[in-house]
């Protein structure tokens, strides 16, 4: 996601800071910003919009120079991308850059307007380093102050921070962000990615969350921020070529974006859920309870990969809300001439922002008076412009065409959208929100599960890459799970696949089967896992060779299967997450071994912006 660059040296740092981020443009991001130490001991900043060739055009008009600095690349969390919003932020002698989300930013905020200060930015960022300046001039102490700002801070960050009055030094603090500390004789660096410091050293230390790092021109130091005790860490070599650091070390990046899913789930809702009171507070969606009590209809719209996640809230926001719910492709949307008016709330679902039919469904809707709004992974584009309230989904860049981490993403952050509906208007009760924030909250652990289980996966792939044809079966919220998994295959191993609901086979599909066309049955607990069972031994009477995905427990499927991967067990609206992973998994271990271009599959593009 964001880039972050620091250093402390005896080389001029522009140079190394600009060159640190260009090698983290592979993140993503929407604006560029610098701070530098001058031979004045005075922190000169700059910062701009838009691509670092628009920060390098500034610096030639507006020079920096000095060996103490920091530097970051944003990609928007808080507020639309824009030359106030980019870091570095300032405040007094600090400049300081930022990584993560700060969940508790709007209440610090609140209380340091009340005491007098002023912001010019929406970040959460802004509020650290007014927070950070308030402590210093409360406590005198530099160390202190950095120690308590943490101390009040809720959420995730990896922060570097530099000081007029100290400027021989750099702070850095991580927890839930990554960020590393690289070294030489005579240099000091730290980054967000390793690709960064590549170039001037291969001696790495890993930081791990809650910690400090103090640096100046002779060493440094690293301390638990709870109770600033030293911690010491053996340096890593890091042994990768350049391309392989971009991915951090996975061949792919789609692979590397499979493996992020856990973290970009947390970074979804942490900004949404308050942990302590168990409640769901949205920033930007603006759906209050007596606009909710006057809905009479849904409408989710989306193309793609986001369609299948519309299919899958159409079971949650009908249960869990008790509201009618339509789902539509983007293309046909506009073109059926829909039935819209103020009853109706119509949610546009896309990963860019961009995606043209999308962009199209919403003017249709905010032309016939519908309620609209939309579910986006990039601040600040089109769609989120547009709509009447937006949801964020803070899976960060996702470089891989076929979409991993922002469909489990948008799965969630429909889910946070039916509890807040079924919460504000009373549909279930407060005990049964409380529990579904904690089946929330417990799926990353069981997501990093499944994903380390996930050899037998690369196993089937083995197997079954050289079949012309998948069938994937599935019932309810899985149903589009299977629709998915089987577009993953499509997408990017050039393999014929279709998703069906399994109680439709045979009606059609099991014409189709025979010892050549390998079945993925996805099976849950509950009141059709019977009637999924009868689905398999039909295919098994038919010479078909079935993998099975199973929530529960080894062998729960009685046998009638070719292989078999465990799910652990979670809610029917979560359940989907989990078992979408090793779908993706299969799909992405195929297209290797096949040799396909995984990460840019042919034909296809990333965000299709035109019809």
């Amino acid at each position: 996601m964001c880039g972050i660059v620091g250093y402390i040296g005896a080389e001029e740092g522009k140079d190394i800071l600009i060159e640190g981020l260009r090698r983290l443009e592979y993140r993503g991001y929407d604006s560029a910003g610098i701070a530098m130490l001058g031979a004045d001991s005075k922190l000169h900043i700059v910062r701009c919009q838009g691509k670092l060739n628009g920060l390098e055009c500034k610096l030639r008009e507006e020079p920096v120079s000095g060996n103490v600095g920091v530097a970051h690349t944003r990609w928007a969390t808080h507020g639309r991308p824009s030359e106030e919003n980019a870091h570095p932020h300032r405040s007094g002698p600090f400049a300081l850059v930022h990584n993560g989300i700060i969940e508790n930013y709007a209440v610090l905020k609140q209380e340091l307007e009340s005491q007098g200060h002023s912001f010019t930015s929406q970040t959460d960022t802004e509020v650290i380093v007014k927070l950070l300046d308030r402590e210093w001039q409360r406590t005198g102490d530099y160390w202190e102050a950095v120690r308590s700002t943490l101390g009040k801070l809720k959420g995730s960050y990896a922060l570097v921070i530099v000081n007029e009055q100290e400027p021989d030094q750099l702070i850095a603090a991580k927890k839930e962000s990554p960020l590393i500390l690289g070294f030489t004789d005579s240099a000091y660096f730290l980054a967000s990615d390793v690709p960064a410091i590549l170039p001037y050293t291969r001696k790495v230390v890993y930081l791990n969350d809650e910690e400090l790092v103090f640096i100046n021109r002779h060493g440094y130091r690293i301390e638990s921020v709870v109770d600033g005790k030293e911690r010491v860490h053996e340096p890593h070599w890091v042994d990768w070529n350049p391309v392989m650091a971009e991915k951090a070390g996975y061949k792919h990046f789609m692979l590397k974006e499979i493996y992020e899913q856990p973290r970009a789930v947390i970074d979804t809702f942490r900004s949404v859920i308050d942990l302590e009171r168990k409640q769901i507070r949205f920033a930007e969606l603006n759906l209050d309870r007596d606009l909710l009590n006057r809905i009479k209809k849904v409408c989710l719209v989306a193309c793609g990969t986001s369609y299948h996640a519309a299919l899958v809230a159409k079971y949650m926001i009908e249960a869990l809300c008790r509201v009618p719910v339509e789902v539509d492709l983007a293309s046909e949307f506009r073109s059926r001439d829909p039935v819209l008016d103020e009853s109706v709330l119509l949610v546009v679902i896309s990963q860019s922002g961009e995606t043209a039919d999308t962009r199209a469904a919403l003017k249709e809707g905010i032309d016939k008076g519908a309620q609209c709004r939309a579910i986006v992974n990039v601040v600040g584009s089109s769609i989120a412009r547009m709509a009447h309230g937006v949801i964020y989904t803070h899976a960060g860049p996702e470089i891989g065409v076929a979409s991993t981490k922002a469909f489990t993403t948008q799965l969630v952050a429909l889910y946070l959208l039916a509890l807040h509906w079924a919460a504000e208007t009373g549909r279930q009760s407060v005990e049964a929100i409380e529990q579904y924030i904690q089946d929330l909250v417990e799926l990353p652990g069981k997501m990093e599960k499944v994903l380390g289980d996930a050899e037998k996966i690369g196993i089937w792939a083995r197997k079954y890459m050289h079949y012309k044809d998948f069938l994937y079966l599935a019932r309810g919220p899985l149903y589009p799970i299977a629709l998915e998994g089987a577009l993953k295959l499509k997408e990017i191993s050039y393999i014929h696949a279709e998703g069906y609901a399994a109680g439709e086979m045979k009606h059609g599909p099991i014409a189709l089967i025979d010892e050549d066309m390998p079945v993925m049955v996805l099976l849950k607990q509950g009141p059709l896992f019977e009637k999924m069972i009868s689905n398999v031994q039909e295919v098994k009477a038919r010479d078909g060779q079935v993998l099975t995905l199973i929530e529960g427990e080894p062998g729960d499927s009685g046998g009638l299967n070719d292989g078999e991967f465990v799910i652990p067990p979670s809610s029917d609206w979560l359940s989907p997450v989990l078992f979408s992973l090793p779908l993706q998994l299969f799909a992405y271990h195929v297209a290797v071994l096949r040799g396909t271009d995984v990460d840019q599959p042919r034909n296809l593009a990333k965000s299709v912006t035109v019809e």
